[in-house]
């Protein structure tokens, strides 16, 4: 490959790795996805060295992992706040729909609110349902630090590749 060419996709890998990892400060963005995306890129232009398959193994490892975290850690801590596994599912599913209606915050505001309302219309307690969705929060902080500690460890694997594979 020619240098200009080499240098040019470095840098343009290097820019989707980073809107990935700045994304991740956003709840339903993709960050971690578009930053697998970023590095499949590379490897399909580049192509893939023994190194370069290992580390994509693992980043697609990474990625699935962090692309689940959220949802098991919010759900935890909801459920760690008193939530029932109802609330958390359609909280879920409010999320989900709430991202596809009004993207991008839409998720971020449907699913705490359905978490309050339905604890509450449950148990008929605003302390318990305050409860509940201070827990969803606390999920939801623990996710977005593990979610950018993946980012940065995918990051950090991804130059490896670069300048060893």
């Amino acid at each position: 490959m020619k240098d200009w060419l080499h240098i040019s996709l470095l840098w343009l890998t290097q820019f989707f790795m980073l809107v990935g990892l700045l994304g991740l400060i956003v709840p339903v963005y993709p960050g971690i996805v578009i930053m697998w995306l970023a590095a499949l890129g590379y490897g399909v232009i580049k192509g893939f060295s023994t190194l370069g398959i290992v580390i994509f193994v693992v980043l697609t490892l990474l990625m699935l992992i962090g692309s689940i975290v959220d949802n098991v850690l919010m759900g935890v801590g909801a459920r760690q706040g008193g939530a029932s596994w109802s609330t958390i599912l359609v909280a879920l599913l409010a999320g989900v729909i709430g991202t596809l209606v009004f993207p991008p915050i839409g998720g971020i505001i449907a699913a705490p609110l359905a978490v309050l309302l339905l604890q509450y219309l449950r148990l008929r307690d605003w302390n318990k349902a305050w409860q509940a969705l201070r827990g969803l929060a606390t999920g939801w902080g623990l996710s977005f630090v593990v979610r950018l500690l993946i980012g940065v460890v995918m990051m950090a694997l991804w130059w490896i590749w670069v300048w060893k594979g």
